[in-house]
């Protein structure tokens, strides 16, 4: 059971190039401890599906700003429901060897059964036959988000994790 839960989105302003990255801490009653900010100059163009080579520096720096130290990272991003099983949250975690866990609002890859119209209803993904995720509803009557795992934790937990810190809005609190 994760004590800290850090939530990681990144953006971009396009006309400038330049780069911004938060990444919220979160307590295990849900309580905001920390919050690091980092802006830069992007150098990489977006390339679908290499997100990370983007992304990868920005979070890096904005990591390097934290005290605590999360026991999992939830990315507004993919995990293994990637083309080459490895989308940002997993690359994310392997390369810093953290726990992480990709929360998409939109499916890149893998085919599903709609999952029911209540919280907490959830139908597993897979792609090329393996398993990669589930489609989740995180709050009754809105549209599912995708869930993958990251790097060192499985689909189930991933799953709980996100249920766990959807409080009323369709993406969990920490992201």
């Amino acid at each position: 059971k994760p004590k800290l839960v850090a939530g990681v989105d990144v953006s971009f302003e396009r006309k400038t190039g330049i780069g911004f990255c938060c990444i919220a801490v979160l307590n295990n009653d849900m309580n905001l401890i920390q919050k690091a900010f980092h802006t830069q100059k992007i150098k990489l163009p977006y390339i679908p599906g290499l997100l990370s080579f983007r992304e990868l520096p920005i979070i890096y720096q904005t990591m390097q700003k934290l005290r605590y130290e999360p026991d999992i990272y939830i990315l507004d991003s993919q995990g293994i429901a990637h083309p080459r099983f490895l989308g940002l949250a997993s690359h994310f975690g392997v390369v810093f060897n953290k726990v992480s866990v990709g929360c998409a609002k939109n499916r890149l890859v893998g085919e599903y059964q709609e999952p029911g119209l209540i919280k907490g209803s959830f139908s597993i993904m897979h792609y090329k036959h393996k398993e990669v995720g589930a489609v989740v509803r995180t709050k009754n009557n809105v549209k599912p988000v995708f869930i993958s795992p990251g790097n060192l934790i499985d689909t189930q937990d991933s799953i709980n994790i996100i249920l766990k810190y959807a409080r009323g809005y369709r993406i969990p609190e920490p992201t």
